[in-house]
């Protein structure tokens, strides 16, 4: 059956604490990307439940709700109409979201941020190179030849000039210019200064220097470095932004790139670079003893996914880079893939137990897709949802990471983990190993531990029909609508609104209530519900029917009204279908008067309205 697009953004909305609460609404390819400015208001298990919303989770600020391919963005559309916000862009809600982060969740996205764009060159190159690399081990020809020369170029080059790389993303991230950006970064790796792998053949002494002012700045390149590039173009930015606020129009043309690449190269070589080198030094040298000590592969491996759900996971392509760059060798990554791998496991597990069939439609493909090394399906849709599988990931992905510390493994790539790093890693068989224990203990201990919650059973509610069958009121050819409320009739003419009582809108009567509740007037369908709940629109066998609730009452935007079912739903005579707070109407000044009215009564036969006799 399709999805009730309307239905689902008007349920989605209903859980959400209200409009003034949404700050911004976006999507993407599959998901709806909101920023909420109350999180404590949002009903989350709800959320949870709603049709057509496949999974949930909170990331860099935003509110994302798995949708799927295809019918987010009708879901989107309608929320839109439902919640009368305007369309934002995936930036929009970007931009929202970061605003409102605290300030050392901004330090730490920024390097996911920079990283990320540029992961297909990485993930291409680093691929290459583990194939490029591992032939000559069963073909060592193949090492001397043309062929594995030409192709070692292509997978090193963007290992080689990975600092332009990263200078270019981090000219977008930081609002400067990319060609800028690309200048500084190609400084930093030029062919005029001596290969940062290769300083080390130099005696003390032999290593040229340069002589600015007061710094002795030695002429080395900045190859394997990656820190000192993003705050070198972070530097560029800002002086380039603050420059274009200051130069006349006529000039900045000029003055402002020619001041901003020097102002930024002196202080990158003589300050920015020599510092913070030697801290980019300090941290590869713990990230390496972390993930080649036993102890410290044991820890990462089961906090790895803790970092995923806070969406700080990005931060640590900062230090797979370098070691690629250092040593040639991720170490970094069989730790991240046993906890991806780990994930996959509890997620499977949960699929191939659970017997709701929403939960079930979710947890196969999202396990599928974690063990591509994409989780946050997986995690926000089902492991962490649930809580317990998502604990025995992160056992799976301690131990795994325990075997693959164990057996040195590791890769020449970053950005890539489980089932496509395959081809990268340094011992094939062993990483397959490292995969099944992560995935099996993850496996094995969510199907022991994780039940499944009984369905909730529902409270025997009371009959919907009303003790006493409805009177007929209105009768035509096609069939009898019956009272909608209870109260006294009154003829169309004796209703308090000139629409209403000329029959502009079509014939019928109207209801002065004695209670807060519109029932449905036959067996039919709902056509539409309007979004301040104050009416309803309904359909049976040709006949056309609105219900409206009091007079100028869409003055009072919703409040004091309730719906109880949705555009689509079909009805029984006497089914409940708005509620009201007469008080409430009264106390804004308007009348409570039902208002039922048959729209195309002049193309009916028959139509007759009033109580019977």
């Amino acid at each position: 059956m399709a999805l009730d697009y309307r239905k689902c953004a008007e349920e989605i909305f209903s859980h959400l604490g209200g409009k003034d609460n949404i700050i911004s609404a976006a999507h993407c390819a599959t998901r709806l990307r909101l920023v909420i400015a109350d999180n404590s208001k949002i009903d989350t298990k709800a959320l949870e439940e709603v049709e057509g919303v496949k999974g949930l989770f909170d990331s860099n600020g935003q509110l994302q709700l798995i949708i799927g391919t295809g019918t987010v963005n009708k879901v989107y559309d309608e929320f839109l109409a439902v919640t009368g916000l305007t369309a934002a862009t995936k930036a929009d809600v970007k931009a929202a979201a970061a605003s409102r982060m605290p300030l050392w969740k901004k330090i730490l996205k920024t390097p996911g941020d920079v990283f990320v764009p540029i992961l297909p060159a990485i993930v291409a190159s680093g691929l290459m190179m583990g194939l490029v690399e591992a032939i000559p081990k069963f073909w060592p020809a193949f090492g001397l030849s043309d062929w594995y020369s030409f192709l070692d170029l292509v997978a090193n080059t963007a290992f080689a000039l990975l600092p332009v790389l990263v200078a270019i993303s981090a000219a977008r991230v930081f609002g400067g210019n990319i060609f800028l950006g690309a200048v500084i970064g190609l400084m930093m790796v030029h062919p005029a200064l001596i290969n940062a792998w290769t300083v080390g053949n130099y005696a003390p002494g032999e290593i040229p220097t340069w002589h600015l002012f007061f710094f002795n700045v030695q002429q080395v390149g900045y190859q394997g470095h990656v820190i000192p590039v993003i705050l070198a173009v972070l530097l560029m930015s800002t002086v380039e932004k603050w420059l274009h606020k200051k130069v006349p129009e006529m000039i900045d043309l000029f003055v402002t790139p020619l001041c901003t690449v020097l102002i930024t190269s002196f202080i990158t070589f003589t300050i920015i670079g020599p510092v913070f080198s030697i801290l980019e030094n300090w941290v590869l040298a713990g990230a390496k003893w972390l993930a080649s000590s036993l102890f410290g592969a044991v820890v990462m491996g089961a906090i790895y996914p803790l970092t995923v759900v806070m969406g700080l996971h990005h931060m640590y392509n900062v230090i797979e880079a370098g070691m690629i760059a250092q040593t040639g060798l991720n170490t970094w990554m069989p730790i991240a893939s046993a906890a991806n791998f780990a994930q996959f496991g509890a997620c499977l597990a949960v699929a191939l137990k659970v017997k709701n069939q929403k939960t079930k439609s979710v947890a196969l493909p999202s396990s599928l897709s974690a063990s591509l090394g994409i989780t946050e399906p997986a995690i926000f849709g089902i492991n962490f949802r649930f809580m317990k599988p998502f604990i025995c990931g992160m056992v799976g992905g301690a131990v795994g990471s325990l075997f693959g510390a164990l057996f040195k493994l590791g890769a020449p790539v970053y950005g890539v983990t489980g089932i496509p790093a395959i081809p990268a890693v340094n011992n094939v068989p062993l990483y397959l190993v490292e995969l099944l224990i992560s995935a099996g203990v993850a496996g094995v201990l969510t199907w022991i531990i994780w039940k499944e919650d009984a369905p909730a059973k529902k409270a025997e509610s009371a009959p919907e029909e009303p003790a006493e069958p409805m009177p007929s009121v209105v009768r035509c050819a096609a069939g009898e609508l019956l009272q909608p409320a209870r109260g006294k009739v009154i003829a169309r003419e004796d209703i308090p609104d000139d629409t209403f009582a000329m029959g502009i809108l079509g014939d019928g009567i109207g209801v002065e209530p004695t209670d807060g509740i519109v029932v449905a007037p036959f067996d039919g369908t709902v056509t539409s519900v309007f979004d301040t709940k104050h009416a309803v629109t309904l359909e049976k066998n040709g006949m056309e029917v609105l219900i409206h609730i009091g007079v100028n009452t869409v003055n009072m935007q919703g409040d004091g009204f309730t719906a109880f079912v949705s555009e689509g739903d079909e009805v029984k005579a006497g089914q409940k279908l708005l509620g009201f707070d007469s008080a409430k109407i009264k106390a804004a000044g308007y009348s409570d008067c039902v208002v039922m009215l048959l729209t195309n009564s002049d193309d009916l036969e028959g139509v007759e309205c009033g109580l019977k006799e």
